[in-house]
């Protein structure tokens, strides 16, 4: 075999995708390969690693169209299901957040922040085909006369839907733990007191981001998988931040990268977009997000092959120290050890849980697996790499 190092183009592993000869592997696949070859070996062998995760994802949302009425509307107050959407932005358009609570939600009078339906719950719901409550309020103008509307409405109704999000798929997360003596409600989930109990949220080595450390194939026109339907990465996600710490081999420590990303809602699944209800922190949305990394040399084949016991996070205490802005690390734990179901804080064993599903992720990698390799997705060479931090 030739000693010169292996490149490819994006134009080649779609060439290759295309006539049905491409290697696609996932990237739980891609640990033992990396191990057995070497990234030089791997990187000759395999053209695509495919990742995923799926997880409450809050910073997600939908823009709509909801059609005009006779006479014309120029709504500035919107609501689906009794859930508030913003309307600031055209006669009939607006946007809903995936965790903003119905307004009516009588649980919410007695027990506030524990809401049982929102933003994230109207998607799902408009994905299942339900009908849904619109109602809309005006103050009037010369060319748009009406004040008031009120209609069903489901998906195939409205004009347009796009999920459009602001923030998902962080690159690394922190592990949550309670160091309180009261148990305290997050969008990490309950933690016990007493470091009773440890949550995180993440795929470990099968999360997109965690498979490409340094943004050298994701960026603006990225092709992936969103909601069961394709979709694309549009730019940094909001709190992108890659500057933070790595480890020796070049993954984060601490939270770092995201994406923002927009697909068609039309196209979409419920079994992939899942409204969700956080006990005492609110709704949200559970999502299906993943990425296809093309091996484009040894270093892209290196950071594909990294493993869970390779992958660091910190602890950190949310009964205290993560309300009032304390950077403090209780100490640094591997995702083989998440996963596990066990981990060690100040000498002392606790159980973990997961908010991410890795049968799901595990899921998506193998459907972008398969869609690759029948050639019904190609990869998308960014018009823009995400930043990484040096510039």
């Amino acid at each position: 075999m030739s000693d010169k190092k292996i490149h490819k183009t994006y134009e080649e592993i779609n060439a290759r995708i295309k006539a049905g000869e491409a290697v696609v592997v996932t990237a739980e696949e891609m640990v033992g390969i990396v191990r057995e070859h070497g990234p030089e070996g791997a990187a000759r062998k395999v053209d695509v690693v495919t990742t995923g995760t799926f997880a409450p994802m809050c910073s997600s949302g939908m823009f709509f169209n909801f059609g005009q009425m006779t006479p014309t509307i120029k709504a500035s107050k919107v609501w689906i299901n009794k859930v508030p959407a913003y309307a600031g932005l055209a006669a009939v358009d607006a946007y809903l957040g995936a965790t903003e609570p119905a307004e009516d939600d009588p649980l919410n009078k007695v027990y506030p922040g524990e809401f049982r339906y929102g933003g994230g719950h109207v998607i799902e719901d408009l994905l299942r085909g339900k009908k849904l409550l619109l109602e809309a309020k005006a103050y009037g103008t010369d060319c748009y006369a009406a004040k008031k509307m009120k209609k069903e409405v489901g998906l195939d109704d409205l004009p347009y839907a796009l999920l459009c999000n602001p923030r998902n798929g962080y690159q690394n997360y922190n592990c949550a733990v309670n160091l309180s003596d009261k148990a305290v409600y997050t969008y990490m989930g309950m933690l016990k007191p007493n470091c009773r109990s440890a949550n995180y949220c993440s795929a470990g080595e099968l999360s997109p981001l965690l498979n490409d450390p340094f943004y050298r194939t994701i960026g603006v026109g990225t092709r992936i998988f969103l909601g069961g339907a394709q979709g694309y990465v549009t730019w940094k996600g909001t709190q992108h931040n890659p500057k933070a710490p790595r480890g020796e081999n070049g993954v984060p420590l601490k939270p770092a990268g995201t994406v923002m990303v927009q697909g068609d809602l039309k196209r979409m699944s419920p079994e992939w977009v899942r409204g969700v209800s956080i006990l005492g922190y609110g709704s949200s949305l559970a999502l299906g997000l993943g990425i296809p990394i093309p091996i484009l040399d040894a270093e892209m084949a290196a950071c594909t092959g990294v493993s869970d016991a390779e992958i660091f996070t910190q602890v950190i205490d949310y009964g205290y120290d993560y309300t009032n802005g304390i950077a403090r690390s209780y100490g640094q734990v591997s995702y083989a050890e998440l996963k596990s179901g066990e981990i060690e804080v100040n000498g002392k064993k606790i159980r973990t849980s997961s908010l991410s599903s890795v049968v799901k992720a595990r899921e998506i990698a193998e459907i972008l697996k398969k869609n690759i390799c029948d050639g019904k997705f190609l990869l998308n060479r960014p018009a823009e790499l995400l930043p990484d931090g040096r510039e």
